[in-house]
């Protein structure tokens, strides 16, 4: 494989761009695998190490630019800081996350020996580099390679491995079966066979999915889940609070009366404090009511056979003045009581909090959400157990692109609940965000129900499947039973340290190529 010209640099940021568009919404895979193949034809052409350092950044920054737009789209939606500043705060954070690929190459290209060796390393390098970049300065870890792998919404892809890799060593595999079609194209001319190395991903893709284990087992208890469509320029209204309740309490009118429902609303769902124990001047101002009213107006809604679990703010006091936030989700019961709650773990860098925040507020940069009080980080992923309706793991908005960590691993959940509020990202991160829920659904083995205020709310079973859904900018509400779980699957058990295994291998079979090539 050649790239006219002569210009490398060029051709790693186009390889770059075009290795995006795999990515939702366009989901052209094949394009970010030819991509892939280009840059490791560059890192084996490269005459130096640090040529092929930059050639993998340069490779980065056009990639995360473009897999990233919708963040400048955020910027539209708040006056702290000027909109154009969006594309400035997208390229700077594409100018740091290009390092991980950056640094792939290089070790790549220490490993360059023969082509097994390189594309092995390669793969390797790329998987513990992702596995990096989530959790690193807290961890950024969208779009992973393996997001390209999975299928449309009714089949997994070749992403029905994930069970056994993980997310990460998946990406590894997508630089993989990238590496054999760099070998098919470059070596076809001397060996019409090597043409059969083109076979082998559209094979992993296209492999027909068969009925699951878990189809056998009865469904679990019902559930209506609620898509209000609350834009994002009205969600923080006060103004608007009781409109945007109303509109999602029309939805959740759809419960069967006597039967029970687990009803889901999403992330900013209730637009007022449901915890007891606030100052009573909370009660009287624009946002806020008296919490035990307001759980007993949505026990009223929702019916005193059910649940709901909905997204809400909760703040802590001391000496009687707020000092911090909560993003929680809170289960209340058809009776207004309390049945638990989950606080945010993973929160958003300038959505929920400003890091370094002594050094950059003098500078006027600010957190996106409204409001001067910070949020503050729950401790962890957490299995509420609501009676009849299962065990639920909590994962808030973002929480739920970190592989490996969304479960409680000592009491493991029936199904995860991920609540979202996306109407910050136009029309790319939602398609992106529900691809990164899908592959958290397939290697943990768990049915992953969304509710999100405009879109894309979804049920996703434990193979990835996307069983029901509601498309971006439109009112709805899915009805069902809650799909079944899968057993533990490998990833379940060892997280992570079975990425870091297969990223073992990889190299291990880089180092044995380069002995043989040597000989």
């Amino acid at each position: 494989m050649q790239f006219p010209g002569g210009h490398p640099r060029s051709c790693a940021l186009i390889l770059g761009a075009l290795a995006a568009l795999g990515f939702e919404p366009l989901a052209l895979w094949p394009l970010a695998l030819l991509a892939l193949a280009g840059l490791i034809a560059l890192i084996a052409a490269a005459p130096s190490r640090k040529q092929a350092t930059l050639l993998g950044w340069l490779f980065g920054v056009s990639h995360f630019t473009i897999g990233l737009n919708w963040i400048a789209t955020a910027f539209s939606f708040q006056s702290a800081l000027p909109v154009w500043l969006g594309w400035i705060a997208v390229l700077g954070l594409s100018l740091y996350l290009a390092v991980w690929p950056a640094l792939a190459a290089l070790t790549a290209w220490h490993l360059r020996r023969s082509p097994t060796a390189l594309i092995t390393a390669f793969s390797g390098a790329w998987l513990v580099s992702e596995w990096l970049r989530g959790w690193v300065f807290t961890g950024f870890p969208w779009n992973p390679m393996a997001a390209v792998l999975l299928g449309p919404f009714e089949h997994p892809g070749a992403a029905r491995l994930a069970p056994w890799l993980g997310t990460y060593a998946l990406s590894g595999l997508a630089v993989l079966f990238a590496g054999l079609w760099w070998q098919g194209l470059a070596g076809f001319r001397q060996d019409r066979r090597k043409l059969a190395l083109l076979a082998i991903p559209l094979a992993a893709q296209f492999w027909p999915s068969f009925g699951s284990s878990a189809a056998a087992v009865p469904a679990g208890a019902p559930f209506l889940l609620v898509q209000p469509n609350i834009s994002q320029d009205v969600l923080n209204d006060p103004a608007m609070y009781e409109a945007n309740f109303q509109r999602a309490a029309r939805l959740s009118g759809q419960v069967q009366p006597g039967r029970g429902d687990l009803v889901l609303w999403p992330e900013s769902g209730v637009p007022w404090y449901l915890a007891d124990g606030y100052p009573e001047r909370y009660y009287f101002d624009t946002y806020a009511a008296d919490p035990k009213l307001a759980r007993e107006r949505i026990g009223r809604i929702i019916g005193k056979e059910s649940l709901l679990l909905t997204g809400a703010v909760d703040l802590e006091f001391q000496n009687g003045r707020p000092v911090g936030a909560r993003n929680a989700i809170t289960a209340i019961d058809g009776t207004g009581q309390l049945r638990g709650s989950y606080d945010k773990a993973h929160l958003v860098p300038y959505g929920e909090y400003v890091p370094l925040r002594w050094l950059l507020e003098p500078l006027g940069i600010a957190r996106f959400v409204p409001g001067d009080i910070e949020f503050w980080p729950g401790p962890g992923p957490r299995t509420l157990d609501l009676g009849k309706f299962g065990k639920a793991g909590m994962l808030v908005c973002y929480e739920v692109i970190f592989s490996g960590q969304v479960t409680d691993r000592a009491h493991r959940p029936d199904y995860l609940f991920n609540p979202s509020n996306d109407g910050w990202y136009g029309a790319w991160g939602p398609p992106q965000h529900l691809a990164q829920a899908r592959l958290r659904a397939i290697e943990e083995g768990l049915p992953l129900l969304r509710s999100t205020t405009t879109g894309i709310s979804a049920v996703v079973d434990a193979d990835g499947k996307v069983i029901q859904s509601i498309p971006l900018n439109r009112a709805g509400v899915i009805a069902g039973r809650l799909p079944p779980a899968h057993a533990p699957t490998l990833f379940a058990r060892w997280g992570n340290m079975l990425v870091l295994l297969w990223g073992t291998v990889l190299f291990a079979v880089s180092a044995v190529a380069s002995r043989r090539r040597r000989r």
